[in-house]
């Protein structure tokens, strides 16, 4: 069966599924691509033709990708193997394809909801950037002067870490590794934080 996968007729089904598999370590391994703001000008197009496809929820697009070729493999094994049975021979790769993808498409939107529905908390605890302003983080390593940013932790109301580079914001403070900052602002993916040790951020 394995060396049939490899044939031409089953092709585009093979790296299809490697695809697949490569799309699901990347989501097991945490890296959070599957977070992607998906933004759509216009009400009508979102809730009509995404809705439709299984993206109008809350589901990941790269989990929806995945599924949508696991259906696509899945649908076009299932056609080579029943042209094999009926006429002899599977069917060409770029027939088999086209089909594949027409009912691959139509199940996927019936899979993509039934994720949505058991996965329903899996964005909620996505945050923008500017939603760790405010918050405290702790310097991990070297020590936060200006010019010279140092790697620091912050979990946010989720529970989340999340690991930034900041800067004290006066010139002449320094935070060193292990003490606690509060985000006050951002330049692109820089941070700046006034140290905690100043006794009026400590009533904050």
């Amino acid at each position: 069966m394995f060396a049939q996968f490899l044939t031409t007729p089953y092709l585009p089904f093979a790296i299809t599924f490697v695809i697949m598999l490569g799309i699901g370590l990347i989501e097991a391994i945490g890296l959070g691509l599957g977070h992607l703001d998906l933004e759509v000008d216009g009400a009508d197009v979102h809730d009509g033709a995404l809705d439709w496809l299984g993206l109008g929820g809350e589901l990941p697009i790269l989990i929806w990708l995945t599924s949508l070729l696991g259906c696509f493999t899945l649908t076009g094994v299932a056609i080579q193997q029943g042209a094999t049975a009926s006429i002899g021979a599977p069917l060409s790769w770029g027939l088999a394809s086209g089909g594949a993808l027409v009912v691959g498409a139509l199940l996927n939107t019936l899979a993509a909801r039934g994720l949505a529905r058991i996965m329903p908390g899996f964005e909620t605890t996505v945050i923008s950037t500017d939603d760790l302003l405010r918050l405290r983080g702790t310097i991990l390593e070297g020590t936060a002067r200006r010019g010279a940013p140092a790697r620091a932790k912050v979990v946010d109301e989720h529970g989340q870490a999340h690991f930034i580079m900041v800067e004290p914001h006066d010139e002449v403070d320094a935070i060193a590794a292990g003490e606690t900052a509060l985000i006050v602002r951002r330049e692109g993916k820089l941070f700046f934080a006034l140290p905690e040790r100043n006794t009026l951020l400590r009533s904050i």
